[in-house]
């Protein structure tokens, strides 16, 4: 069974960096774009940035410049490293990614998100 597990959530100060860290387990047989979304409260999920298998990046513009996506193919594992973080990137982030499973159709697989709290 194709699980993503995250890690590295917290409460920070503003102007403060975290990291977020996601990694793929299970029977699979290919990993392709991984991402990073986030949910705040009242507010509808909303994308922060992607990555393709060949390192290919995309962030949201509120995100460009502060937040930096990146990922280790042979561990099957996405970051989001976050700095200058800001009151308003308070939310619950979740990694996605596009898998293959062995056997199965590919499909988008979620974490099971992370609290991300910025505040003094």
């Amino acid at each position: 069974q194709v699980q993503l597990e995250e890690s590295g959530g917290g409460l920070v100060q503003p102007g403060g960096s975290l990291r977020l860290s996601c990694t793929a387990s299970g029977s699979i047989s290919s990993l392709n774009v991984m991402g990073w979304f986030r949910q705040a409260p009242g507010k509808q999920r909303e994308m922060v940035a992607q990555i393709s298998s060949d390192g290919v990046t995309n962030y949201a513009g509120p995100v460009k410049g502060r937040f930096t996506i990146s990922r280790d193919n042979a561990k099957k594992t996405v970051y989001l490293q976050m700095s200058d973080l800001k009151p308003e990137d308070t939310a619950v982030y979740y990694c996605n990614a596009n898998i293959r499973p062995v056997n199965g159709n590919r499909n988008l697989f979620w974490g099971q998100g992370s609290q991300v709290t910025v505040s003094s």
